[in-house]
This record gives C-alpha cells, structure tokens and sequence, in this order.
C-alpha cells in the first residue's frame, strides 16, 4: 500500500483572524476525516515571520491534530532545530509521544533562511553547532537521567511514551547534516531524491559504528490536488500554487535541493513542470506513485475546494490503491 499523506502549513495571504480560525478548524476537521479513511500521515512544517500567514508553530498544530484523531500519525517536516530551547523542546516531544501514543515523527533540519533567525536573535553563522547541541541534548533528555548541560546538572520529565525515544531523524541536503544523523545514530531524511548522499550517509555509519536508516523522497514527489475537471481547477485555483510554489523559490538559494522546488513564473509554467499536479482520480490511481501527498489547502487554497479534493482522494482513489 502506499503512503498516503495529507499536508498543512496553513498559508493564507491577506487572511483576517477570523479566515485563519476558519482555515485552522477546517484542517483539524480534514486530518479527523483523513484518519477516518485510513490516510496514512498528516505532514506540516515551520516557518516564521511569513507575511502569508505560514505555520509557525507545528508541535502546538501536532497536538490538535492528535487530540482530534486516533491512528494517523503526524510528520513534522521540518522543525528548525536551532530556533528551539533544547531543554524545552525535549519536554514539548515527549509531552506530545505520550498523549499520541508514539504518533510523531519529527525531522531537525537547520532550516535555510537567515531572516528566520534574526527574528529570534540567533547567530547565523553557529546554525550548525547549534543543530548539534539540540539533537545531543535531546537524546540525553529523554532518557530520563540526569546529564551535564550548559554546566549544570538537569533532568528532563516525563520520559517519552516511545522507547527508546520519539522518532527523530535528521533532514538536510548536505554531508554536514548526513555526518550529523550517522555520528548520533540517527535516521537521515534528505530533503531530495539524493542517492549520492544517502551513499555518503552510509559510509559515515560504517565510520562511525552506528546504526541508522534513510527516509528519501522519490524521484517523483509532486503535490497532489484531486479534481474531477483539473483544466478547471487550474483555470480558476492556478494561483494559489503559483503563490506557494514563488514563495518556496524566493527562499531557496541555487545550492539548495527541494523535492519541491519549482522554477516556474506563471501558472502555465508551473502545471507543466509536474511539481504541484492537478488529477482527476483515475489519473491519480495510474501514476502508481509510492507515495502521494495530498495539499488540499495550497497557497490559501479555499477551504471548500479543498475539502473536495479531499473528499475525491478518500472516496475514489484510495479504495482503489494497492493493498
């Protein structure tokens, strides 16, 4: 069967509170209707500072979302590592493993904009030694036993509910980042369909004696919205993944790999190159993607158009995939 999951990062350009309310409530119902249909993940991510009202906030997003489901599992895809207080944050997982019974996976990247980092007065410069200390500190922490921090002797509680810790893999598209996941053991999700650094990944396990395993996008990783006519979605919703795939670019430099990256500059452009695709759900079913990332509420896409989406993937792709 392949994985199936719906993602959220909440975007809606000149929202008003009451819109956001709306928007926020209306994913919550989507994620408890998708668990429902047996989807397989809720992915979302973190941003800040975003004038289109991206999530800042996931983990806050994470518990809404379990405390409205019973068997979907929730990504969170990517934190900024370095943003967060590694002690808090420690809490914060473990909280959310326990009340979700071992329902989150987060991914620690170290995100790749430096603006994000100025708003909460962290160096630029020390993103990796950071990326470092966080990943270290939270290992330790969740052990339950006291550890040396910053000097001083901590314990973290309560234990997490997953043994030996909530799932925690390392994201990046840099041998910086996959050196990191392979020295502390950890799993290793490349941003991209990179085979070269997933290869480099493993060498480093060799090197350093550890155990660890990839989570890489396929070569194809688009995102998906389902529709009955897609000229006419496209004609009229076009937009509003023009607006998310142009955000993503102006954030990310040439070095950067995304699975989503897109170059287009129009919304011709961008229904040509297959990053975000519009299917009807017989041409969902005959991708044979492995897996499929339903974006019901792209770029502010509205609320009803997403719900059909949602309910088209449900009702007559899913009943239709391989088991």
């Amino acid at each position: 069967m392949p994985v199936t999951v719906v993602r959220f990062n909440l975007v809606e350009p000149a929202a008003t509170p009451a819109s956001l309310r709306a928007r926020y409530q209306a994913a919550l119902e989507m994620a408890a209707y998708a668990d429902e249909h047996g989807i397989t993940t809720v992915q979302t991510e973190e941003h800040h500072g975003v004038a289109n009202n991206w999530l800042p906030s996931p983990f806050a997003f994470a518990g809404a979302v379990f405390g409205a489901t019973r068997r979907i599992a929730v990504t969170v895809s990517a934190i900024i590592g370095p943003l967060h207080d590694p002690l808090r944050l420690a809490e914060e997982i473990a909280v959310l493993d326990l009340l979700s019974g071992g329902r989150l996976v987060t991914v620690a990247g170290i995100g790749y904009r430096p603006e994000e980092y100025a708003l909460f007065d962290v160096e630029w410069k020390r993103r990796g030694k950071l990326q470092d200390e966080l990943l270290e500190t939270l290992l330790k922490a969740w052990t339950g036993e006291e550890f040396e921090y910053q000097g001083r002797t901590v314990r973290v509680t309560p234990r997490p509910f997953t043994d030996p810790h909530p799932l925690l893999l390392v994201g990046g598209s840099s041998q910086a980042a996959a050196r990191r996941a392979a020295r502390l053991g950890l799993p290793f999700f490349p941003s991209a369909h990179l085979p070269e650094l997933e290869a480099y990944y493993k060498e480093r396990l060799v090197e350093y004696g550890t155990d660890g395993w990839t989570m890489m996008p396929a070569a194809e990783t688009p995102l998906l919205h389902i529709a009955e006519d897609p000229d006419a979605v496209w004609a009229t919703h076009g937009e509003h993944f023009l607006h998310e795939a142009r955000t993503y670019a102006s954030w990310q430099s040439g070095d950067i790999r995304s699975a989503v990256k897109s170059a287009a500059t129009d919304v011709t452009e961008l229904r040509a190159e297959g990053v975000y695709r519009v299917l009807t759900p017989d041409e969902c079913v005959a991708q044979g993607l492995d897996n499929l990332v339903l974006h019901p509420l792209a770029g502010g896409m509205p609320v009803v158009e997403g719900w059909r989406s949602l309910r088209l993937f449900c009702e007559d792709v899913l009943p239709r995939l391989d088991g």
